[in-house]
């Protein structure tokens, strides 16, 4: 195919337009802006992939059948584990489905409107503002809500990253709670690169977010997590 002469000799002239052999004086200096466009590296990320930064989400092996609830692949990562212990767990005795662990500040906010959505939705939930008596320590809250939970969730929170730093919550402490394959954070309002600083451990688990999802979403999630049919 002939190309233009144009970014390299210029067509000032008509005799330059003429000599071109793509052009052959067709009139009309095409420069780069007629050269034809092509896909950018963006559009070509996108096209294979979510709303969620390009990922392709599909649904996770406990879906139902006409389940709409799609996942990341480090939501399936993440929750795969834990979902494998909430099968092990499924036929203990006087167990609540998810033990609820928050900041105080959020007992009224963020966590009630989470424990609400859950509960609406036939979920049971273990929830310290009920279930625990005030002033007690967050590992003790959360130690003692997984033996009394099929699994935990720990809604992240500023106020949650205020307590967690204050408390001083040691590595060696949370990788027990964490090699238990029960605890999944809920980051809300805040992102895991803020609780990678306070607590790398817990924030090296990917969990779910209210960031591109609602908490009506995430509720969904969870709740499809722990129904064992």
């Amino acid at each position: 195919m002939s190309r233009c002469t144009a970014p390299v000799h210029g067509h000032r002239t008509a005799s330059g337009r003429a000599n071109c052999p793509a052009c052959g004086g067709s009139g009309g200096y095409r420069g780069y802006n007629s050269y034809p466009s092509y896909p950018s590296y963006s559009s070509f990320s996108n096209s294979t992939g979510s709303s969620s930064g390009g990922q392709t989400k599909s649904k996770a092996r406990w879906s139902s059948s006409g389940s709409t609830i799609l996942y990341t692949p480090a939501e399936i990562r993440t929750l795969t584990p834990v979902r494998e212990n909430v099968e092990k767990r499924s036929e203990l005795p006087d167990l609540r489905d998810v033990f609820l662990c928050h900041a105080w500040d959020d007992r009224k906010g963020a966590a009630k409107e989470l424990h609400d959505i859950l509960e609406s939705k036939g979920v049971t939930v273990w929830f310290s503002e009920k279930d625990v008596l005030l002033g007690s320590s967050l590992l003790r809250e959360i130690d003692k809500g997984l033996v009394k939970s099929r699994v935990g969730i720990v809604l992240v929170t500023p106020s949650f990253l205020k307590r967690v730093a204050g408390e001083g919550i040691a590595d060696k402490e949370l990788s027990a709670l964490l090699a238990r394959d029960l605890l999944v954070p809920i980051v809300h309002d805040t992102t895991f690169e803020d609780l990678r600083e306070v607590s790398p451990l817990l924030g090296s688990r990917s969990g779910l977010s209210t960031i591109e999802e609602s908490m009506e979403d995430v509720a969904n999630k969870l709740a499809e997590l722990i129904t064992v049919d």
